[in-house]
């Protein structure tokens, strides 16, 4: 259902979380890359993991892409490989790449465009795939949640019927879009994760959609047994400076404004203070965990629960990149705490849990590419306490990292002349 806020002017981009700068290492010791966090409060640092020297694994160049984003497997094991410019590919597991019709207008700037693609858990009777991307509009950008339908054997794909079921609202300016999706294991339900745009305060506003995870039925509406099933929210206007947060305030000072319908944001959320949520994924016992850019250090990893606050901008175990000090989570236990943290960054990008067979010793671990890494971290579980186990090298940044169905590990790099890399288990000799 879509949101009938009013889409009002916002506040200018802040700094970006794109994992381009790097930081300063935290004052407290670190761990090895193979360090095995204790049962402390405060979750371990993996900040200064080191790589591996040894690759498990040969990995091959399936294909090469503009600035890809995200992929997706069809249950035929063909693929949906997102272009942020605003492409999406159908892709064969020898390379081929069908160009897919119907793509949405998106705009292509910063950390906006073409984000996210996942395949619908109906596709065998509804062939449906849903996309995430940064909406052009009057007053900047919304991030979009847009649903269509594809036929995979058409001689020329495209995406039909293509229905925006949920944008955020108020439009404006500010990267950090988030856009991550993800289904519930009984494919009820969708996941939707939405960056607070660079707009910090607004993720512990619960009438504000920014910062939050978000789960949805499959058309966009807010799910039953969410923590704030059947609230609705005051009405944001905007988030200019000074701050018109009511209709009245914005009329009193000459504002046009539409009055909306009732805010549907605490109906929707999830979990709410999160700052760039850039990789959401399901373990094998049904648990949701997400990987999250911080601001200068503390990206984290978490494991996503009902009605949780996750801390952002109120703690970090990183600071601004003004230098100015954001206090430390231990310092507010009212506040989930993250599973494990990153700092210096590696700028996470991409979560899968594998569950394949080539690599029976990784099964249950999960994997997460780094951008400022240039790396490919694994992560090992002891129930839902996490460690890094291993890191390599990969040479490029990272921009995604999908268990495929063939039991191989599929990467996609960033950037132009991208690769889209198939990693399987490393030939003897």
């Amino acid at each position: 259902m879509l949101r009938n806020l009013l889409a009002f002017t916002t506040i200018s981009a802040a700094l970006a979380g794109c994992g381009g700068t790097t930081a300063a290492a935290g004052n407290q010791q670190q761990p090895s890359a193979t360090a095995s966090p204790t049962a402390a409060a405060t979750p371990v640092n993996y900040g200064n993991a080191k790589p591996v020297a040894a690759k498990p694994f040969d990995a091959a160049t399936v294909a090469t892409f503009d600035q890809p984003w995200a992929l997706a497997f069809l249950p035929d094991r063909r693929m949906l490989v997102t272009e942020k410019p605003g492409q999406i590919w159908l892709v064969t597991a020898d390379g081929t790449k069908t160009k897919v019709g119907g793509v949405p207008k998106v705009h292509d700037e910063g950390q906006g465009g073409l984000l996210d693609v996942a395949v619908s858990p109906r596709f065998a009777s509804d062939h449906a795939v849903y996309i995430s991307y940064s909406e052009p509009g009057e007053g900047g950008d919304s991030l979009a949640l847009a649903r269509a339908t594809i036929d995979p054997a058409a001689t020329a794909p495209a995406l039909t019927g293509l229905q925006v079921i949920w944008r955020q609202l108020p439009r404006g300016q500010g990267g950090q879009f988030g856009a991550y999706i993800a289904f519930s294991p009984d494919g009820q339900h969708l996941f939707l994760a939405a960056g607070d745009r660079q707009r910090m305060t607004p993720a512990q506003d619960p009438d504000q959609p920014v910062g939050k995870i978000l789960r949805l039925t499959l058309d966009g509406k807010p799910a039953p047994g969410n923590p704030g099933e059947g609230k609705t929210g005051a009405t944001t206007v905007s988030l200019i400076d000074p701050p018109e947060n009511t209709v009245a305030a914005a009329k009193a000072k000459g504002r046009q404004v539409t009055v909306p319908a009732p805010n549907l944001t605490p109906a929707e959320t999830w979990s709410s203070g999160h700052r760039n949520p850039y990789g959401l994924a399901f373990d094998s016992q049904g648990r949701l965990w997400s990987v999250e850019m911080g601001p200068k250090g503390g990206d984290e990893l978490n494991l996503i629960e009902p009605g949780k606050n996750y801390g952002w901008p109120l703690v970090s175990y990183g600071s601004n990149y003004d230098d100015v000090p954001i206090p430390s989570p231990t310092t507010r236990p009212d506040l989930a705490e993250p599973a494990l943290y990153w700092n210096p960054v590696i700028a996470p990008a991409g979560l899968t849990f594998y569950d394949g067979t080539l690599f029976p010793d990784w099964r249950g671990s999960a994997f997460v590419g780094g951008l400022a890494a240039t790396a490919l971290v694994r992560i090992a579980f002891d129930g839902t306490t996490a460690r890094e186990a291993e890191r390599w090298d990969m040479g490029n940044r990272i921009r995604a990292v999908v268990s495929g169905p063939d039991g191989a590990l599929w990467l996609l790099e960033d950037g132009a002349e991208a690769k889209l890399l198939r990693l399987t288990p490393k030939k003897a000799g």
